[in-house]
């Protein structure tokens, strides 16, 4: 149900993205990045957290960033990863597929500025076989996302 969620999302809102749909797991970065041939930075992840005022946003940044807590408290307050199982029933989506297209929940979409390091991104698509290739700015776009800066500096490996 969750990839016909982001199909129809798509459909609804006016947006001919493909979907990648490979018989191979992508519910990983790393498995991801493998299956569809890109490095792991190129998976744009996407991240559910519980703000200390109880509401929940999703952050989408590149595969290989890691949270940085003091930027990220300055940006929202404190705030907790969602434990999967909230994961799933808000976003509809299960682990591994979560992206923000066609969530159960309308949910405040904000992507990582680490996003901007590539011209085209793949997150998932409702699934943990499934993605889609998409610019970040599109990415922006499609889910009327807002840009913040709540990710550690990655450094590309020598």
């Amino acid at each position: 149900m969750s990839l016909q969620s982001v199909r129809d999302f798509f459909a609804q809102s006016g947006h001919d993205i493909p979907i990648i749909e490979l018989d191979t797991s992508t519910a990983t970065v790393a498995l991801a990045a493998e299956a569809h041939g890109v490095e792991p930075g190129r998976i744009a992840k996407t991240l559910a957290f519980r703000l200390a005022d109880e509401r929940v946003v999703l952050v989408v940044a590149r595969g290989d960033a890691r949270i940085d807590n003091r930027k990220f408290k300055e940006t929202f307050g404190k705030g907790r990863m969602l434990p999967g199982e909230d994961v799933e029933r808000l976003t509809g989506h299960p682990v591994g597929g979560v992206c923000p297209f066609g969530l159960a929940t309308p949910l405040p979409v904000y992507l990582d500025e680490s996003l901007r390091d590539f011209d085209e991104v793949m997150p998932a698509a409702g699934g943990v076989h499934t993605a889609v290739r998409i610019s970040p700015q599109r990415l922006a776009e499609v889910v009327g996302g807002e840009w913040v800066a709540v990710c550690q500096p990655v450094v590309e490996p020598a």
